[in-house]
């Protein structure tokens, strides 16, 4: 069950790691800074969007922007935290 719960417990940081990539080039994005018409960018972004969009897109609804401001990723980072220290501990003590 170890191995098991260090699967997991990657698994979900690689994600929180994609989110936190996702919302610095969307910042990026929209202060031009980078070029999307550059293919290689674009199948960064693309990756990056089909990857996190589906996640984020219920708590968008849920929750709207506030001042202009998507905190939809602050959100389901603190809920991924939260449920992997739930999934891994309980693992980890079997």
């Amino acid at each position: 069950m170890n191995a098991l719960a260090t699967l997991i417990d990657t698994v979900v940081q690689i994600y929180i790691y994609l989110l936190i990539a996702s919302a610095l080039i969307s910042w990026l994005t929209a202060l031009n800074i980078i070029n999307v018409r550059h293919r290689a960018v674009y199948l960064v972004l693309n990756f990056l969007y089909r990857v996190t969009e589906p996640v984020l897109r219920p708590i968008r609804r849920i929750i709207p922007s506030i001042g202009g401001i998507d905190i939809s990723p602050i959100i389901l980072i603190i809920a991924l935290h939260f449920v992997r220290q739930l999934i891994v501990d309980n693992l980890r003590g079997l």
